[in-house]
This record gives structure tokens, sequence and C-alpha cells, in this order.
């Protein structure tokens, strides 16, 4: 039990702070489209990581030096592009969550929400190295499931959670100030990537 609760504290702690894949997570919330779609591919992309991590595949950077700075620069591209989009929506104003509210398509969104997972390298450096390295401290199965339940736990709370901020979202200024929320945090991860390396 010991090595589940620490693999579940740290999933958690890791998967906290507000970032792209996050704000997109509580934007489908709040619209309440394709949340069940999102959480689960968010989940299970998690999952799939924190398994290569504790797997022993945090040599991948090692092994491939090209892998790191490729993912950072596509990652940063990306979070550029998504947060343009952001602002640009924040700037015409005029968006207020109503039911039936268009968010896209489905396809539309599991492509944007790959994008956000796949396309950040923090999320490599937090499953496959940082949880992979501290697994080897714990049986790695049970430390693996405690850091999966801690990414099933939190996106579905996001994603199902958000629904009692729409009152709140009726409104037209809430709203941009939410895609202006969105779009500096895009910027800001996309600058950390690009000035790091």
């Amino acid at each position: 039990m010991k090595s589940v609760v620490a693999g579940f504290g740290l999933g958690l702690s890791l998967i906290l702070a507000i970032g792209a894949q996050n704000a997109f997570v509580l934007r489908q919330g709040l619209l309440q489209r394709h949340v069940l779609a999102v959480c689960v591919t968010c989940a299970l992309s998690d999952a799939l990581l924190i398994a290569a991590g504790v797997a022993g595949f945090g040599a991948i950077s090692a092994a491939w030096p090209w892998f790191e700075p490729a993912m950072r620069y596509g990652g940063a591209a990306f979070l550029l592009w998504y947060g343009a989009r952001s602002f640009l929506a924040a700037w015409r104003g005029g968006g207020t969550l109503v039911a039936g509210d268009a968010a896209g398509g489905l396809r539309r969104a599991m492509v944007t929400c790959l994008a956000l997972t796949w396309l950040n390298p923090h999320v490599y450096l937090d499953t496959l190295v940082l949880l992979g390295a501290v697994s080897a401290q714990y049986d790695g199965l049970q430390f693996a499931l405690g850091a999966m339940m801690a990414s099933f736990v939190f996106f579905f709370s996001l994603g199902y959670g958000a629904r009692l901020l729409a009152p709140l979202f009726a409104r037209p200024g809430a709203w941009r100030g939410l895609e202006v929320i969105i779009g500096m945090t895009m910027w800001t991860i996309a600058l950390v990537l690009l000035f790091e390396g």
C-alpha cells in the first residue's frame, strides 16, 4: 500500500500545475463537449507514459539525443499557435457558455488533446524520467498503479467538475478572461521550452 500511496501522491503533485493539457480539459468541461473522450484520452496517455517510465524507458533521451530537442521545439511551436488562438478568441469576445455551445467536433477535440499531451516535453520528463526514477525505490507495479490512479482521478475531476463553474462562464467577461489565461499559460510554457535548452 505504501508504494500505491507514494505513486498517487507524486503523480498528483506533478499533474496539478495548470498547463496546456489541463487548460484544455477545463475548457471542454465548461463547454460540456466530449468530456468523457478527452478525460479518457488524457488519463490513458498518462498511464502509457507512466508504465513506460516505470518499465525503464527513461533512457530514451540518452539513446536518441535528437528526441528531447525535437519534442521541445515541436511542443513550443504547437503551444504558440494554440495560445494565439486563445488570444484571438478573447479579443473577438462575444463568447458565452450556453447549453449546446459548439466546441468543434470529436475528431478536432481528440487531435488537439493528443497534441497537447504528446507534444509536451514536460510530460516525458515527469513520467518517463522522474516517475520512472522514483519508482525504483518502491514496488514498481504498485507505484505505477498509484500514479495512474492519480491521473484518472485528476482528469475526471477537472473535466466533470468544471460544470460547477458553468454559471460563472455564462458571462462574456469571464469567458474572455479564461481565454486570456489559457493563452498566457500556453505562451509561458512555450517560452520556457524554447529558452530552457
